[in-house]
């Protein structure tokens, strides 16, 4: 017992660090509030800059990458108890991004900037994408995806709940919607620095490959209902636009 409590203690602190990072990250990239943003703080040279934007970017997809996979997760619970998996993992990229957030260096040549109706427009799509991220993890199961249900689980002596495949809401209209509205809040701003881009160019770049190592393992746990999904729902656009 004092184990599971123990447990639930580490998931919401896991989470409240989560919370934290997320606000803030909204607020840095969109240059909104916050003291230190995309745009904002102590600027270096450009390579110095460029070098380590990408170190930082880059120790955050991979982390992302290699903690998501199921062999990975089975080799890591023999290390941390099972309940805390998912809280780790939540952890460790929260502090991750935070790292992210203090030692980013703005990279503030212009790349485009408008004003007026367009800059609205773009503001808008921006808070649509923060919109559908959250949503979408809603969608699916929130406090699973974050790592509380666990743990409040451990605590009530539940057994490990078995992963159902679903499809709600904005999952009907593409597999990924999660994503799609990382992509719309990184790429709408009305004033795109270099900073911003590069940002914006490899946190796409994640995604993307993100998504394929994800699809594979849920082609490998869910079979031939996942590939009928894959074949009937586009994977980041919606309609039309959409591609497998």
């Amino acid at each position: 017992m004092i184990g599971s409590v123990a447990a639930l203690i580490y998931g919401i602190a896991s989470y409240f660090v989560f919370f934290v990072s997320f606000v803030y990250t909204v607020a840095f990239i969109g240059n909104y509030w916050v003291p230190k943003s995309i745009d904002v703080g102590s600027e270096s040279g450009l390579m110095p800059s460029i070098l380590i934007n990408v170190a930082l970017l880059g120790a955050f997809a991979i982390q992302h990458s290699v903690m998501a996979r199921p062999a990975f997760k089975r080799r890591w619970t023999t290390i941390v108890p099972a309940p805390c998996e998912r809280s780790t993992y939540v952890l460790i990229s929260s502090l991750l991004l935070i790292l992210i957030l203090w030692q980013w260096r703005p990279i503030t040549t212009t790349i485009w900037r408008v004003e007026g109706v367009p800059a609205a427009i773009l503001s808008v799509i921006f808070w649509i994408g923060w919109l559908i991220a959250l949503a979408s993890t809603y969608s699916i199961d929130h406090f699973e995806l974050f790592g509380l249900r666990q743990v409040f689980d451990a605590v009530r002596g539940a057994a490990a709940r078995m992963t159902a495949f679903k499809t709600p809401l904005l999952y009907r209209l593409v597999r990924h919607p999660l994503m799609l509205g990382f992509l719309l809040a990184f790429w709408a701003t009305p004033h795109m620095t270099a900073g911003h881009l590069l940002f914006a160019v490899m946190m796409t770049g994640y995604i993307l490959i993100g998504v394929q190592l994800e699809e594979r393992d849920l082609v490998a746990q869910f079979g031939a209902t996942y590939e009928q999904y894959r074949r009937r729902v586009p994977m980041l656009m919606p309609g039309r636009l959409g591609a497998k």
